[in-house]
């Protein structure tokens, strides 16, 4: 009963601490003809949640300052998303949902003989090919389509509604709208985006224990605990190091207009551009292959840390900024990397005192960057990560209100 109690107790903790400065989202959900009651409101990324009343009226409680995407989910009705902000006062909007048409087409559709093959790439690029993507299922993959664009040599994906996903690893049951998903065979790049909400999984007391455990592992060293852990100025309390991370040219490599035009050359059967020095290959296809895939730039990583006080800002009262040049080479010493992730195109090369430790690195691409309290970020599309938080998807995901134990209970101490 005592261990129970003390839950309960860390419980309302972080609700009261969450109920500081906070606000209300509330607004109205109607067709083109009347009030809609019952559609399911969502906060991207959050486990808050409600629906509307018998006159389409719906209210969001205790919610902080910072930029949210409000998600509307109605059976007959196409999803709707909509970005708001709470800066320092409640908001009200108004939401009108478009009925889901459907459409008899004549054309007759063949079952695609390789959409096995595109299944199990998108679950391994969605979900992830981490420890816990092994208790992930998506329940309904068919609301999502998948083609190979042959021309851009991409796949993509899409879907007609919420994905359905259960993580028996964490303990969530995340609704996920996937906005846009293409990924990119010859340069191997991945890129999506989406809408996503969280609910908890009932359990026994025995997957309680165990999610509350993965939650926290997966939380710890994660991109939302730097974000918070920055907003606090706490990152070197809560086991992150930062360095910078810069490119330098590859001066071991030819350019690639000098390597394309040798390469076009040795195919009409002519001898190679003149080199500098005398290479015995330097006119076998192979040779120029070879150089091509040879990286463009090096990394050097400067081993002097960041300081925070000259990396972050406030931006107002709410906000705060970082903004830098170059890369952040970002280390969590607290958590090891799992043993087969070296093994992945995400490991990040590092100095040997580094190794086993969680490594990612943080890339600017439209500055500065502006993130809140939350952990959320302002304008998600001036990052990018790589390394360890590129390898860690949804499978490793929570919600951006998980607050873990140990800061639960660092709350209440100081509440006493």
């Amino acid at each position: 009963m005592k261990r129970y109690f003390l839950l309960l107790l860390l419980i309302l903790i972080t609700a009261i601490t969450y109920g500081q400065n906070s606000f209300v989202v509330s607004g109205t959900v109607k067709d083109h003809q009347e009030n809609l009651s019952g559609a399911s409101i969502y906060l991207n990324g959050f486990k808050i949640s409600t629906s509307t009343d018998k006159n389409g009226k719906f209210v969001l409680s205790n919610i902080t300052p910072g930029s949210y995407e409000l998600l509307v989910q109605m059976i007959g009705y196409k999803p709707y998303s909509k970005k708001v902000i709470v800066a320092d006062k409640s908001i009200n909007v108004d939401i009108t949902l478009s009925e889901k048409v459907t459409e008899l087409s004549a054309v007759v559709i063949r079952p695609d003989p390789n959409r096995d093959y595109y299944l199990n790439l998108f679950k391994n690029f969605f979900i992830g090919d981490t420890p816990n993507s092994k208790e992930c299922d998506i329940l309904n993959l068919n609301v999502l389509s998948l083609y190979r664009d042959r021309d851009k040599g991409t796949l993509v994906a899409s879907s007609n509604d919420f994905l359905i996903i259960e993580n028996r690893a964490l303990g969530y049951r995340i609704k996920y709208m996937l906005d846009k998903f293409e990924y990119n065979f010859d340069k191997k790049v991945l890129f999506f985006a989406g809408y996503s909400t969280f609910e908890e999984m009932e359990g026994k007391s025995s997957d309680l224990k165990r999610w509350i455990k993965n939650r926290e592992t997966a939380y710890n060293g994660s991109a939302i605990h730097f974000i918070k852990s920055l907003y606090q100025r706490t990152t070197r309390e809560e086991g992150f190091v930062m360095y910078k991370r810069r490119e330098i040219p590859n001066k071991d490599r030819y350019p690639d207009s000098l390597i394309d035009v040798n390469l076009s050359q040795i195919m009409k059967g002519k001898m190679v551009t003149q080199l500098s020095s005398n290479h015995k290959e330097a006119n076998s296809m192979s040779y120029w292959l070879k150089e091509k895939k040879k990286p463009r730039f090096l990394h050097h990583l400067e081993r002097k840390d960041v300081l925070i006080d000259t990396l972050v800002s406030a931006f107002n009262e709410n906000i705060k900024k970082i903004n830098f040049q170059d890369e952040l080479f970002i280390v969590y010493k607290n958590e090891k990397e799992m043993p087969d992730y070296e093994k992945t195109p995400f490991y990040q090369s590092r100095p040997v005192d580094l190794q086993g430790k969680q490594v990612s690195v943080l890339k600017m691409l439209r500055a500065p960057i502006y993130f809140y309290k939350n952990g959320m970020i302002h304008n998600p599309q001036s990052t990018l990560h790589s390394g360890f938080w590129a390898y860690e998807k949804m499978a490793d995901s929570v919600p951006l209100d998980y607050v873990p134990i140990s800061s639960s209970k660092s709350s209440s101490k100081k509440n006493r």
